[in-house]
């Protein structure tokens, strides 16, 4: 999870929103993913969002482009 700590450092300073997330956040988001339905989940502190499939619409975690989830660090 180095991801989490750059995302976490990088919400804390001023900049837009893309889509649903943070300007930084969609820096670092993989191509293929749809921002506008991006969303962090309180279970995990990880960026999901909604992927519309030729059959279903499932909810993915949003990764980077190398394959690494998108999180928010954890305090504590």
């Amino acid at each position: 999870m180095l991801v989490a700590g750059l995302v976490l450092g990088a919400c804390t300073a001023p900049g837009g929103t893309v889509g649903n997330v943070p300007e930084a956040v969609a820096t670092l988001a993989g191509p293929n993913q749809n921002l506008a339905t991006a969303r962090v989940l309180p279970e995990d502190g990880c960026y999901w969002y909604m992927h519309n499939g030729q059959v279903e619409t499932t909810l993915l975690p949003l990764r980077t482009a190398s394959g690494n989830p998108i999180c928010v660090a954890r305090e504590g």
